[in-house]
């Protein structure tokens, strides 16, 4: 059974010694063990059938007590295949994360703490409800240029710090696209108000420290796997990791799924087939990122990237009239129900108004006669209402497109999260930052600074700078932001990170704008 030890770590198999072996040899699965009969099973390992039925049974309780539907006490071995008191002793004195989190009534879950990890700006916190949640999984979605980055480096700094702020433990950062920024870093400490002043050393509550950040880069989809799968549990294990931090998630299932999608013959298929194995492979990571968030309570925070939206066809239907259902001629016969060719033309009637011509007349007389040996065609299926298409639901779950557009008349456009539905359903929590123009394009001097010579004769439009915001779109522990830019806080990245701007002021403290 090559997946009994990673599913159930803690299983008992020293009680199964004698059959874990023939299991093995064959390829049984856990969950072939669960849904396979016992007489099946038996055929295929040749092994007693009232020793597979216990094996199955044992498997079945340590599943339970897993997810925490068994009032059963988990069973420990040690390495003699015995049971360990010690560690039970241990577990039940110091709790396990993943014991019982599925039988924790509503009451139960209001009143556990949450802990969370800040972006060292409280006006930003406030927005997110207290920071990043622990045990979780977050995303940061925006377009290039809004600040995810920085974001992300901001947090590998403050879960160093101790709570309320942080956890105090160590950060781990895995990069699809550009290495760990460790300049940027050392910039967050020697500039940031809360950081600059914490003095250096080993002892809790100091300054945080890049030797606590462990990096990774990961240029295609294989080494995301493996390094996900395999390398990252054990990092977390071994240096007790407090963040997880993938920069960004997108990328490599951009370049994996969409390389040779158009090309060769059957191209609907192949995209099709594309679409299905990438997410398949989206759900298993979601799934394993939340696995590691739950059973180590650490928070997981992937970046993710967007793509320009447009109209689709299904707005432009919905916004149109109603089509009527086909309708006869005047002059015609009247609709009947479908019936032979034979029952229609033994019921044929001269038209009510016949025209007035002989050869129009003739002519209209044929094709009334082929008409009557059809049958009428169906009535057209009306349209769906408005509220049932994608253009009008994913204003809820994307951050784009639930404001109304004469109010921002320098929108640059609106905005999809990639990796479409399936991996919005694997993020328990969605931020969205939000990048417009500060005011209206310009040209040439005045676009570019003013600075005289070569600037001075350049066409190309820019926005003279940009506003940033921060939105909560979806998240299950505070409520999402308004429509539009109701409820989201407005910030500017500076040398110190992010800061939120005050509507009224420039902002909250002094800082130079990082470009």
């Amino acid at each position: 059974m090559t997946d009994l030890s990673r599913i159930l770590p803690d299983f008992p198999a020293g009680r199964f010694a004698n059959l874990l072996p023939a299991i093995e040899r064959h390829g049984l699965t856990t969950a072939d063990l669960l849904t396979l009969q016992v007489a099946d099973i038996g055929k295929r390992t040749q092994l007693p059938l009232l020793d597979i039925k216990r094996l199955c049974n044992a498997v079945l309780d340590a599943l339970h007590v897993d997810l925490g539907v068994s009032d059963k006490k988990p069973q420990f071995q040690s390495s003699t295949g015995e049971k360990d008191p010690k560690v039970e002793s241990d577990t039940s004195t110091t709790g396990n994360a993943s014991a019982l989190p599925l039988k924790l009534t509503g009451t139960q879950l209001l009143a556990a703490p949450h802990r969370f990890i800040s972006t060292l700006d409280d006006s930003l916190d406030a927005a997110l409800g207290g920071g990043v949640p622990v045990g979780y999984v977050t995303e940061i979605v925006g377009e290039s240029g809004a600040g995810k980055t920085q974001l992300l480096l901001t947090l590998l700094l403050a879960v160093q710090l101790p709570p309320p702020r942080g956890l105090g433990r160590p950060a781990l950062y895995v990069s699809t696209e550009a290495p760990l920024s460790t300049r940027r870093l050392a910039q967050l400490l020697a500039h940031h108000p809360l950081l600059q002043g914490l003095p250096a050393g080993e002892e809790e509550g100091n300054r945080p420290s890049l030797d606590r950040i462990v990096g990774t880069v990961t240029p295609d989809l294989e080494s995301q796997d493996h390094i996900l799968n395999f390398q990252v549990p054990v990092e977390v294990v071994r240096r007790g990791v407090g963040l997880l931090v993938v920069d960004s998630v997108a990328a490599n299932y951009r370049a994996e799924f969409e390389r040779g999608s158009g090309s060769g013959n059957g191209i609907a298929g192949a995209g099709a087939n594309n679409l299905g194995a990438r997410g398949h492979d989206l759900a298993r990571l979601g799934r394993l990122l939340h696995d590691l968030a739950r059973k180590h309570d650490l928070a997981v925070v992937v970046a993710n990237q967007v793509a320009d939206r447009f109209a689709g066809s299904s707005s432009a239907k919905s916004s149109a009239p109603p089509l009527l259902p086909f309708q006869p001629p005047s002059y015609s016969l009247p609709r009947t129900s479908q019936e032979s060719p034979l029952a229609s033309r033994s019921r044929y009637t001269l038209p009510l108004e016949p025209p007035s011509s002989n050869a129009t007349t003739t002519t209209e007389h044929l094709l009334l006669h082929l008409r009557s040996s059809m049958p009428d065609p169906p009535p057209e299926e009306p349209l769906a209402p408005a509220a049932l298409l994608l253009d009008h639901q994913q204003r809820w779950f994307t951050g784009w497109g639930d404001d109304d557009p004469r109010a921002n008349p320098h929108d640059v456009g609106l905005k999809t999260p990639s990796l479409g539905l399936v991996w919005a359903t694997q993020v328990a929590a969605r931020v969205a930052l939000l990048k417009r123009p500060a005011a209206a394009y310009g040209r040439g001097e005045e676009a570019l600074g003013g600075e005289e010579g070569r600037e001075e004769t350049t066409t190309t439009t820019t926005p003279r700078s940009w506003r940033r915001w921060m939105k909560v779109v979806f998240a299950p522990h505070v409520a999402g932001a308004g429509p539009g830019l109701d409820g989201a806080v407005e910030f500017e990245v500076t040398m110190g990170g992010l800061r939120a701007v005050d509507r009224k002021g420039k902002g909250k403290g002094k800082g130079k704008e990082e470009d």
